[in-house]
């Protein structure tokens, strides 16, 4: 018999492999597209006629719906850290795909992102699924997890009204911390709407319950929320800063809301606790690393592509000094 805490974990490999795979077709779609017309980057729709970005965009987002359904079977502290998962897919089908070649750094990156997710994986706690909407809306209401959300919609609240005119342009963690706090009670309310849709299935009607669309109702203002910030983030910072910082908050926050509402530690031994603080750690680590790599990658290619440019102008300005009506002629239109 397999248990859901298995199924969970086949379900959110199988994501990050959609969704890591989808980031190459969806890139490989926009080359194709730009060589045949106006890039994406500067206003282009030519690769909405591309059909290699079209499989990309279907493979995330069956990466998106197995990862929405196996925060149903396993708790957050298992799916979520496994989401470094598809950097590590993304990265690989880049090096042999795309020619973007995978550093030694890059190698270790990987290494300790899978190491991490076997330790998180083998030291799991397995988690009782609740068995209505209502049983949910209690473990909703306990004290300490209403604490956690008084004390993330006030934060919220002061970074939206008092530090974004002050500092949204400048400082990056005013952005990411409205994204992963949002986020946070994002995949709690999308884990109880996966529950109660696993329960209607199953014969357990859950529909008739104002909670479930209470949940539902919160799952739709936090994603909002969490994706207007999340642009404002990518549209005003380097995307190579923004993803490692956003991916260890939002990480962070998730397992900690998980581990408040659902109680995911609760009769773990100390040992399996810390190691999978230590395999969460490794991860995150090993995040950081990759998106360094890239990001040092990305800025000695465009060094390169400076220096190019720089060199066949002055290469064209040496011409037109020494040979200046040879230069003049082979530049003039014939009629």
């Amino acid at each position: 018999m397999v248990s859901d805490n298995e199924k969970g974990l086949v379900l959110a490999v199988a994501s990050s492999v959609f969704i890591g795979s989808s980031f190459i077709l969806k890139k490989k779609g926009l080359k194709r597209a730009a060589a045949n017309g106006t890039r994406a980057g500067i206003g282009g729709y030519t690769y909405l006629l591309e059909p290699l970005w079209w499989v990309g965009l279907v493979t995330m987002t069956f990466g998106e719906i197995a990862n929405f359904v196996a925060y149903v079977y396993a708790p957050a502290v298992l799916v979520t850290p496994l989401g470094a998962l598809s950097i590590i897919i993304s990265a690989v089908l880049a090096h042999f795909l795309l020619n973007e070649k995978l550093k030694k750094m890059g190698v270790w990156g990987c290494v300790c992102c899978i190491v991490g997710s076997v330790m998180i994986v083998i030291h799991a706690p397995q988690e009782q699924t609740p068995n209505s909407v209502q049983a949910i809306w209690k473990l909703a209401m306990q004290p300490a997890f209403l604490i956690y959300v008084a004390a993330s919609m006030s934060i919220v609240l002061a970074l939206i009204l008092y530090c974004e005119p002050l500092c949204g342009q400048t400082n990056v963690l005013v952005y990411i911390g409205i994204c992963s706090l949002m986020g946070s009670l994002t995949v709690m309310s999308i884990k109880a709407v996966g529950i109660a849709v696993k329960l209607t299935l199953e014969g357990i009607n859950q529909v008739w319950y104002p909670e479930t669309w209470f949940f539902v109702m919160v799952a739709a203002i936090c994603v909002v929320t969490q994706m207007i910030y999340l642009n404002k983030a990518l549209d005003t910072f380097n995307a190579a800063i923004v993803s490692p910082i956003y991916y260890v908050m939002f990480t962070t926050l998730t397992i900690v809301a998980s581990a408040i509402m659902f109680k995911d530690w609760y009769g773990q031994d100390t040992e399996s606790i810390a190691s999978e603080i230590c395999g969460f750690i490794t991860v995150l680590t090993g995040t950081v690393i990759l998106h360094a790599t890239r990001e040092e990658e990305q800025a000695s290619l465009r060094t390169m592509r400076w220096h190019e440019s720089g060199k066949s102008f002055n290469e064209e300005h040496l011409l037109s000094l020494y040979r200046p009506t040879e230069y003049q002629e082979s530049k003039t239109p014939l009629c």
